[in-house]
């Protein structure tokens, strides 16, 4: 005799979702409209108005709470500084900060100089790829805060192999690659459900190839593998040039810091290929000049007229003030002045660039 079926019945939506996250030990399945992993619930400042304004298209961001992001640069251009000042700025947020150093170069001061709680890192020494990976993802099981991983740097931290092996290069070829590419499809889900955020820093090497019209469009790339670029929701790059005109000179002559030029190479947010620039400080002012980057940063628009050295700034109801550049900083602190700035950056970098209106290429600067 036939055994009789038992006739399924029909589930809701909220029942499939409480199957499959059974199913799958956590919460996978979501309301895109209410609990979405995908979407960035929150921004952590750079230290630079001016590129948090180019990150997302259509508002005041930052390092995207939730994903993974690249600062990448040339040597002497500030990765760790501004790795630092995201740091602080995390922690004003309530965020737990785990620096990962595989140079063993961070100084304590040099963080406190930056606005960082040196009591509340976690400072870890970046023996190798594969323990930087692991030691998140246990953090990641263990805590639920949110948490910023900071990985100074990629390119210097070597795999386990590599520890254990010769000298020689083609002994462990590909292998951080490898582990790379696996480490991120473990991470990248646990990350985003965690709500925290894995800031990378790495290097910019020339790229070698014999191709001369890629050598001009593609002068750098970076360590780690394809499977990282994959995986990073946003990459800023940062180049300087060599000239002297790009270095801050104090009141004796003396170099205290450094212009650094930033491009977008990747955005999910809209963004990619916006550039900006401003200028880091070394010594007892470390950080980012942010304010004095501001005037290059509303130069294009038509609230702000130069004539010779003198600029005039004028307000809504028509009435103008004059200064000139080297006062900037010091008109910066009238609240009614440093309002219509912050104004005008809204419109020229955030509104215009998301209303289409002006010159696409003011937005995309090539050298």
């Amino acid at each position: 005799m036939a055994k009789s079926k038992t006739k399924v019945g029909a589930l809701s939506i909220a029942d499939m979702r409480k199957l499959i996250n059974k199913k799958a030990g956590m919460n996978v399945a979501h309301n895109l409209k209410k609990d979405s992993p995908t979407i960035v619930k929150g921004w952590i400042p750079t230290g630079s108005r001016w590129l948090d304004s180019i990150i997302c298209r259509g508002q005041l961001a930052g390092i995207p709470i939730g994903k993974i992001v690249e600062i990448a640069g040339l040597e002497a251009t500030g990765k760790s500084y501004m790795a630092a000042q995201v740091a602080a700025n995390a922690q004003e947020m309530g965020i737990d900060v785990v620096y990962f150093d595989s140079e063993s170069a961070i100084d304590p001061g040099f963080l406190e100089k930056a606005g960082c709680n040196v009591d509340n890192i976690i400072y870890v020494q970046a023996t190798s790829v594969e323990f930087v990976l692991e030691t998140i993802e246990q953090l990641l099981g263990s805590n639920e805060n949110r948490m910023l991983f900071i990985w100074d740097s990629l390119a210097l931290t070597p795999a386990v192999s590599d520890v254990e092996g010769d000298f020689n290069p083609l002994s462990s070829m590909a292998v951080k690659a490898r582990i790379l590419a696996k480490g991120m499809s473990k991470l990248t889900v646990p990350i985003a459900n965690n709500q925290s955020t894995f800031l990378v820093l790495n290097q910019l090497k020339t790229n070698i190839t014999r191709n001369a019209s890629e050598a001009l469009t593609t002068p750098f790339m970076t360590p780690g593998g394809k499977a990282m670029i994959y995986a990073y929701s946003l990459r800023i790059w940062l180049t300087g040039r060599k000239a002297k005109s790009s270095f801050v000179i104090d009141d004796k002559g003396y170099r205290i810091g450094s212009e650094v030029k930033i491009k977008l190479e990747k955005s999910r947010f809209g963004t990619q290929g916006r550039q900006c620039n401003f200028k880091i400080l070394w010594g007892e002012n470390v950080g980012v000049q942010d304010e004095e980057s501001w005037l290059e940063a509303i130069k294009g628009s038509q609230h702000l007229k130069q004539a010779g050295a003198w600029y005039e700034l004028c307000y809504d109801k028509g009435d103008c003030e004059k200064f000139q550049a080297s006062k900037w900083s010091e008109k910066l602190k009238n609240k009614k002045f440093h309002a219509r700035v912050l104004e005008i950056m809204d419109e020229e970098i955030i509104r215009k660039f998301d209303d289409r209106t002006g010159n696409a290429e003011d937005f995309y600067e090539e050298e």
